[in-house]
């Protein structure tokens, strides 16, 4: 059975095996429960997820942290759309519907055919051969902000997580959120080594910029390989 299929497969059955995931389930929304073994390590006040998609990623750290307050950022309007039927209700989750950028306007989101790869940058021919059906089906003008701009709802917290999957736009965002890193105590961010999106910055770019801000890495998770050569990974960076 095709990996990819199996795992999807395992999400799913974890979601019916668990009544506080089925709310989700009628979203067609499971846990992004490959995040669960790092997830249990930290001791975080709070997660700022961006690049929040449907909420899948908000729905297992409501599951390893219960009541860690959760600041959601998603720029698609219907994928907000869901993110806010399953969580908007909880207590301490908050969604704000805008791309992170690391200036304040106006910017084309490339909307990709699988919205969780939809990008500010425009898809590139290497994304589509690696991640079928993710080819580019038109575009969007969205409202982009600084995560800084956020940092009044922050104040009070001091050892937060930091959550970035957005398609190769990672160190724009990063660069918009100075204020912000200062009060992390781990950043987790997809990382890519090879080029997928037009523009974007790789892993060791990233991880340059995260050492000026007095980050380490830590360790990576979920590898995906192209034929031996590692393509992206999930990767857990710790304040030094």
């Amino acid at each position: 059975m095709n990996k990819r299929i199996l795992f999807r497969l395992q999400k799913l059955v974890f979601a019916l095996t668990h009544p506080t995931h089925w709310r989700a389930l009628q979203e067609k929304v499971a846990p992004a429960i490959e995040h669960q073994s790092v997830l249990r390590t930290l001791n975080c006040d709070r997660v700022i997820d961006v690049g929040a998609n449907r909420g899948q990623f908000s729905l297992v750290c409501r599951r390893v942290m219960p009541g860690v307050p959760i600041t959601a950022f998603e720029p698609l309007p219907s994928e907000a759309a869901v993110y806010q039927r399953i969580h908007g209700l909880v207590p301490g989750v908050e969604l704000h519907s805008v791309a992170l950028g690391e200036r304040n306007g106006r910017a084309t989101f490339h909307l990709s055919r699988q919205s969780d790869s939809s990008s500010l940058l425009p898809i590139g021919s290497e994304q589509i051969r690696l991640f079928p059906q993710t080819d580019e089906v038109g575009t969007l003008d969205v409202t982009v902000r600084c995560l800084d701009d956020y940092i009044a709802r922050w104040a009070l917290h001091s050892h937060m997580l930091l959550k970035l999957d957005v398609q190769g736009f990672e160190l724009f965002a990063l660069r918009g959120a100075i204020a912000t890193l200062a009060r992390c105590s781990y950043v987790y961010v997809e990382c890519s080594e090879v080029p997928l999106y037009k523009g974007q910055a790789l892993f060791p770019e990233v991880a340059d910029f995260l050492a000026t801000q007095g980050f380490r890495l830590l360790e990576r998770e979920n590898l995906q390989f192209d034929g031996g050569q590692l393509v992206q990974s999930d990767c857990l960076f710790g304040r030094i």
